[in-house]
């Protein structure tokens, strides 16, 4: 019989905000180099959090705004641009999802 994974392991797998990959592997997944990583970092796109050794770490929700805004860049628009972008649209997302909590709860 395996070993049991303490819960609180396995719910990692699941957490959007827990900070598995690494910058390489991170620029990988989305195609793009650490270097834009540390362009949007540099932009307060994404803020990675740091391992111990001072490392950083990037979620699978940090990796899916990091790719929309190599999506935007990959069509000509500059970098501080694309990162505004992106912050408005999930803004907007948010807000639209607030306003069809609060539809969803007055109705």
């Amino acid at each position: 019989m395996p070993p049991k994974t303490p819960s609180h392991a396995t719910d990692r797998l699941d957490d959007d905000d827990y900070p598995a990959y690494t910058m390489g592997r991170a620029a990988e997944m989305i195609g793009a180099t650490p270097g834009f990583l540390r362009a949007i970092g540099e932009a307060r796109l994404i803020t990675p959090l740091r391992s111990e050794g001072g490392h950083r770490r990037y979620s699978r929700y940090q990796l899916r705004i990091a790719a929309r805004a190599r999506e935007l860049v990959d069509a000509g628009t500059p970098v501080e641009a694309a990162c505004r972008i992106v912050i408005l649209e999930d803004q907007l997302e948010e807000a639209l999802r607030l306003n069809e909590e609060l539809r969803g709860s007055s109705g």
